[in-house]
């Protein structure tokens, strides 16, 4: 097997130049009196190069150090190289905590109020991180990704009655059913990941594999897509079936499993057209693992793409981009934002497109639609506008009054919801557009429900309700059609959602900067400003320099100088009191020189440099950082 580290290695994680400011911030984001009780795990990558790196997973239970490998037939494996006390990824059961049964069991074990939703905690000795090492290590793929990312506990981010975005099963898990045509009907004991989902589709479609890349990044002949990091669930096929010839996701945004299922098994005569679609559905039982972040936009595209966001870029909401030194956000633009996605990953739109080059593809609202011919959100609209009004203002009237009354922001994604099913009932029933043969239908209400409400609240029940009817008018239109029984279905969702002690408002990620970091921060990921800093002696010992320079390259690759940083040199000799050899400030170039003692070792000399803008650096004369000790800080 060879060592599989980071795919375009261009800043991302720790550099060594980077250990002192990392160490420092992983030390005060674990051990802080109030912020050490609220972080889980806190995520890196550190080496040099590639080859040589690893990487970590730090908590307050103990640190687990790794390397990703791939071995001749291209299988992704992941070799434990270090564990100081617990491994915090060991915990990886695929099916935990997916009955609300489990969850009470948990929170109940975990000391927390089983049977208030409100408070249905759970803690991390009782949650699993299934897929957990691949998850972390995908994300250090991108140039996007952060040097540090923070997994908060479950109950430990922002200030919402429910969230998401951490690597534990709670947060990450989504509903997972495939329904029609070609798949093996019933219950399966088994969980996918996010990226699993595309390539099963296209088998299931009877797509061809195509020459492209596969997990490892190799080429392969093997692969349903340009770049495909799952692999096809054929558990769930059935081998010599009909094919369908349409593809449907009905995408629930932030739909939480247990919720969807426990409402299922009490409420018969509830959800009728989710429960249609569940009777003829492969129904995974450890639902779907999604991206991490499992956030919206990150998750959305690695479905879409079947690549995890370490390789189509889009690695967290808002994120930090070196080489331009500036912080974009997709999700808070939302128009338009395909263009951040990487283009040497392929969309589903864009599969359909290469093979059935007539067919009409179609994003309702989807964070990413690259190359559908219908994608509003992108500025591509084949609907008559008029009568997608009149349709909306007839939807408006099936949507619940309570959200007007109690969550603008709730009332808001209804309505979105209710432009959405507007736009593809009227694209269904136009003579002049053939029959979409691919629709990814993002519904948001479950979201906004979740988060304003919680995920075990009859607000999300109500959210639900008022979802379920949309999908029955969409059910009821292709029936119509004629075109329900030979449509695969995908129901699921771009993450779990976990109840929040609102009273804590908690930020991990942010004490960085309230601990004095120099960081650009976007929950739930760090970018560290640090500074990058050579030494150099001359022969005789009597002159040294120091270079200082901005540790993100820019565009060109090239490391910007550091004008100004005060460079301060101290002499240290055994049993005598350490002397100042120079001051001063870099010059345009970076540079600062200085005299000192040919009787002086470099070893003993040492040099702190501080520029605004960057986290101070401490190092020796001849190269050695000084900094924390972070095993021995944490662990003792």
């Amino acid at each position: 097997m060879r060592v599989h580290g980071p795919e375009r290695l261009q800043g991302q994680g720790l550099h060594p130049q980077q250990d002192e400011s990392g160490d420092r911030a992983i030390h005060a984001l674990l051990t802080d009196p109030v912020v050490g009780e609220q972080a889980d795990l806190v995520l890196t990558w550190r080496g040099a190069d590639a080859t040589t790196g690893s990487y970590e997973v730090w908590s307050t239970r103990g640190m687990v150090r790794f390397q990703r490998m791939v071995d001749d037939a291209g299988r992704l494996h992941f070799v434990v190289l270090e564990v100081i006390g617990e491994n915090p990824l060991a915990a990886d059961d695929q099916l935990a905590l997916n009955t609300m049964d489990l969850e009470r069991a948990a929170a109940s074990a975990s000391g927390f109020e089983a049977d208030d939703p409100t408070r249905r905690f759970i803690a991390p000795e009782h949650q699993t991180y299934p897929f957990g090492y691949e998850r972390v290590a995908q994300l250090f793929d991108s140039p996007n990704a952060p040097d540090l990312a923070v997994s908060p506990k479950d109950w430990c981010a922002g200030s919402q009655p429910g969230t998401h975005g951490a690597l534990h099963v709670r947060q990450a898990r989504a509903p997972l059913w495939f329904s029609g045509p070609g798949v093996r009907t019933g219950r399966h004991e088994l969980a996918a990941r996010a990226v699993d989902i595309a390539p099963t589709v296209l088998k299931a479609l009877g797509f061809p594999t195509i020459e492209g890349l596969d997990a490892a990044g190799d080429p392969s002949s093997d692969v349903y897509l340009a770049r495909q990091d799952g692999r096809v669930l054929d558990e769930i096929l059935q081998q010599d079936a009909a094919q369908p010839t349409g593809l449907y996701v009905f995408l629930m945004d932030g739909m939480h499993q247990t919720e969807l299922e426990d409402r299922l098994t009490r409420d018969p005569d509830g959800l009728p057209n989710l429960r249609r679609l569940r009777e003829r559905a492969a129904v995974l039982a450890g639902g779907s693992m999604v991206n991490f972040p499992s956030i919206t936009w990150p998750s959305h595209t690695a479905i879409v793409t079947g690549t995890w966001c370490g390789h189509h870029d889009v690695v967290n909401p808002t994120y930090y981009v070196r080489e331009q030194a500036e912080t974009v956000s997709p999700q808070g633009i939302q128009i338009g934002t395909e263009r951040f996605a990487s283009q040497q990953v392929e969309s589903l739109h864009e599969a359909f497109h290469r093979e059935r080059p007539d067919g009409l593809t179609v994003a309702i609202h989807a964070p990413f639609g690259r190359s559908a011919q219908h994608a509003v959100l992108e500025g591509r609209n084949l609907c008559d506008r008029a009568a997608v009004k009149e349709l909306s203002l007839q939807f408006a009237e099936q949507m619940n009054p309570r959200w007007s009354q109690e969550h603008p922001a709730v009332a808001s994604e209804s309505l979105l919801d209710t432009r959405g099913l507007a736009q593809i009932i009227e694209l269904l029933r136009r003579d002049d557009l053939p029959a979409p043969v691919f629709v990814y239908h993002e519904l948001a209400l479950t979201d906004g429900a979740g988060h304003e409400y919680g995920p075990h609240d009859d607000g999300l029940a109500d959210a639900l309700t008022e979802t379920d009817v949309r999908i029955g008018h969409v059910l009821a239109e292709l029936d119509r059609l004629g075109r329900f029984d030979d449509t695969l279905f995908v129901v699921s969702a771009d993450h779990g959602m976990a109840p929040q002690d609102v009273s804590l408002n908690a930020n991990v990620a942010g004490h960085v900067l309230d601990a004095g970091f120099e960081a650009v921060v976007a929950e739930p990921m760090i970018w560290l400003r640090d500074m990058e800093i050579t030494v150099e002696r001359k022969p005789d010992a009597r002159t040294a320099r120091v270079e200082v320079t901005d540790h993100d390259a820019d565009a060109a690759g090239e490391h910007r100088p550091v004008e100004g940083a005060v460079v301060s040199v101290m002499a240290h000799r055994d049993g005598t009191t350490p002397r100042e050899l120079a001051r001063g400030r870099t010059d345009a170039n970076g540079l600062f020189g200085f005299a000192t003692p040919s009787d002086v070792a470099s070893s003993d000399v040492t040099i702190a440099v501080h520029a605004t803008g960057f986290n101070a650096r401490h190092l020796c004369l001849d190269g050695r950082s000084l900094g924390l000790d972070l095993r021995a800080a944490l662990y003792a």
